[in-house]
């Protein structure tokens, strides 16, 4: 490529993008800033106050908050990546990135993304220990083993998205620029792409198998055995307290696992931007403000840790 950004057949090499986002509804864009405004600012409080709280407080040193607390990070990054530049395109007539923007913000994304997926899992399992073997969980789930599996789940995801990042850069665009979209991901990118994708969407649908499909299961199988073990206590009061401490976050994996098939399971060339859209809100800007929420207004002891950290909070 010379100075002039041109390849050899005088195809014009794209140096920046343009972020569709809700631009095809322009009656809808002072709603939708609203809306996502609301979204952005409950959610980076939530969250940042969950991490907070759990770092403040030693009666949540335990490995489910802990993992939390780790949920509540990936949130923070993954909307903090995607949702002050939805706002400026919900501003500006043209809501352009460049070249190099779009591959970090499909960095971070993939990362945070991925790594929740993952978490979502390692957080079942924990679960499943504390209900079906609670005699032995303070063993199982010692500090050294919690630490060793968010160090895993941050390093392999993190692996993952260098990897398909990288990839992805190694594309050549050269036009159209537009992505349909309202940040950058890799279905509408490899639709946009003059050259061969065929190992990226190779990557692609392995990456949709081992996060989707096989997360999925694993996460099905912890709970068909606690569901299983809830069944055989004879009291209610001891089934609503096994059950109560799962439903916090059965409630978040079913709302984060139907958005993400929605936006991934399925192959590049079936990719339909509205649904893609609409999937993309409810796991990057839903989900991450709804999960403080659902776990803060169902735990008791996260609300009472709240109260000493934030006196002016009455539950």
């Amino acid at each position: 490529m010379d100075s002039g950004g041109t390849t050899k057949s005088n195809q014009t090499l794209v140096m920046e993008f343009i972020l569709q986002g809700f631009s095809e509804h322009p009656t809808l864009r002072q709603p939708l800033f609203g809306c996502f405004l609301v979204l952005y600012t409950v959610a980076l409080t939530g969250n940042i106050l969950i991490v907070t709280v759990v770092g403040h407080s030693a009666v949540l040193h335990s490995p489910m908050y802990f993992f939390l607390s780790n949920l509540a990070t990936m949130d923070i990054i993954l909307t903090s990546t995607i949702l002050p530049k939805v706002l400026v395109g919900l501003v500006v007539r043209e809501n352009t990135i460049s070249y190099v923007g779009c591959m970090t913000q499909l960095f971070f994304i993939v990362w945070s993304a991925s790594s929740e997926l993952l978490l979502l899992s390692v957080m079942a399992f924990d679960r499943y220990v504390a209900i079906c073997r609670p005699l032995h969980y303070s063993t199982i789930m010692s500090p050294q083993l919690c630490v060793a599996l968010a160090v895993s789940v941050w390093g392999i995801c993190a692996f993952n998205s260098l990897l398909n990042t990288n990839l992805t850069a190694r594309l050549t665009f050269c036009g159209p620029r537009i992505i349909t979209h309202f940040f950058c991901e890799i279905p509408p990118l490899l639709l946009l792409s003059c050259s061969t994708t065929r190992v990226n969407s190779i990557m692609t649908v392995l990456a949709d198998i081992f996060y989707g499909f096989i997360n999925f299961l694993l996460t099905l199988t912890s709970y068909g055995y606690i569901l299983a073990s809830i069944l055989r206590i004879r009291s209610a009061e001891g089934k609503r307290r096994a059950f109560s401490t799962c439903s916090s976050h059965l409630i978040v994996v079913s709302v984060y696992y139907t958005a993400v098939f929605c936006a991934y399971i399925s192959p590049a060339s079936s990719y339909s931007p509205e649904r893609s859209k609409v999937a993309g809100v409810l796991y990057t800007a839903l989900s991450p403000t709804l999960n403080p929420l659902i776990y803060t207004l169902r735990n008791a002891e996260v609300q009472r840790a709240l109260s000493k950290l934030l006196p002016f909070c009455r539950w």
